[in-house]
């Protein structure tokens, strides 16, 4: 059977808002531990350290050139796939989901056709702070994610009040729904199956694309950490999931159960180059994603991206591009695959 090694960088559970860590991904290599070990001894062979960790590399400067070397030849020679996502905007497209949605489903609007919530998730993402002010747009965000978890009336008042005294009119779409109390937005965001936690999100995209281009049964590897137990069993819920189905998620991309993947496995780190390779593509692309978002710029990350072939790279960002993002998702069955995951994999 083939091992796909995957890692995990900057998830923080139900908290989408943590100011230091913005981005949230995965990196999934296909790869044998002998080309692993040899690509490692290739690029780092004074290595002292008893794994290698993306994070200690970088901060050196004399290692950059031999991290994107490294990256280009994962990329150039191997399957891999990463997936990054913006966490503010993960969240307001949940916020859309939970808050939004319901109420123009009680209506006959299909909210997801043609991606109409990615849309406004972006248009929100830019213009709220504006437009709201940066500290109200922040709070609400902040009491959704908090009333998300609590699932209390308190919460869930708390919310609603602030969403009222926000000059809420300026933006309609998205806190019109609240502002009237709508009874089907309160009862999905006091739902016990809904969650600000991305991973599935994360862990879902990632499997989507390696369910392409792995042609045969394989097994995942991931490092034992306590971050990754959440993205187990997440695994563990699609693996056992034995339904014949499929969704159309996008233009390029659609999902078939029963899967591929037939098991799921956390590893030691130190003692799997592979997992330690995709630790170093993580962390690389979230680098890169800092890079693009003009949070953080040097003359190593900006270059990062241009490593990836389109099919390589998963990312989850806001993007006022209106027909572009209609285009890539007319015609595909989200509302569908929502109603279908929250019956099988709450």
């Amino acid at each position: 059977m083939k091992f796909v090694y995957i890692d995990e960088s900057g998830y923080t559970g139900h908290d989408l808002l943590n100011s230091d860590q913005t981005f949230q991904g995965a990196s999934a290599i296909y790869i044998s531990e002998d080309d692993a070990v040899r690509i490692i001894k290739e690029y780092f062979p004074k290595l002292k350290a008893s794994e290698l960790k993306y994070r200690d590399l970088v901060r050196r400067k004399n290692n950059w050139d031999r991290l994107l070397g490294l990256q280009k030849e994962l990329l150039e020679n191997f399957d891999c796939v990463t997936y990054v996502c913006d966490k503010k905007y993960v969240l307001i497209l949940l916020f859309i989901d939970y808050a939004v949605e319901p109420f123009y489903y009680d209506r006959g609007i299909d909210f997801y056709k043609d991606g109409c919530n990615y849309s406004l998730a972006s248009l929100v993402y830019y213009v709220a702070g504006r437009m709201l002010g940066d500290n109200n747009f922040s709070e609400v965000l902040s009491l959704f994610q908090y009333a998300v978890k609590s699932k209390s009336d308190l919460s869930i008042s708390a919310l609603i009040e602030k969403v009222k005294r926000i000059n809420w009119q300026e933006l309609p779409e998205c806190f019109g729904p609240l502002a009237l109390e709508d009874s089907s937005c309160i009862r999905a965001i006091k739902c016990e199956d809904v969650s600000s936690d991305a991973a599935f999100i994360v862990l879902f995209s990632l499997i989507s694309r390696l369910e392409v281009i792995i042609d045969s049964e394989y097994m995942i590897k991931h490092d034992k950490s306590k971050n990754l137990d959440q993205y187990d069993v997440v695994l563990r819920k699609m693996i056992n999931h034995t339904n014949k189905i499929s969704f159309k998620e996008t233009s390029l991309t659609a999902i078939k159960f029963p899967l591929k993947l037939k098991s799921v496995e956390q590893v030691d780190s130190k003692l799997s180059y592979g997992v330690q390779l995709s630790d170093i593509l993580v962390g690389g692309i979230m680098d890169s994603a800092k890079a693009i978002t003009g949070k953080k710029i040097n003359q190593y990350n900006k270059k990062i991206s241009e490593l990836y072939c389109e099919n390589q790279l998963i990312h989850l960002l806001p993007n006022l591009d209106f027909k572009m993002q209609k285009e890539f998702r007319h015609n595909t069955e989200s509302e569908k695959l929502i109603d279908y995951f929250s019956k099988h994999f709450s």
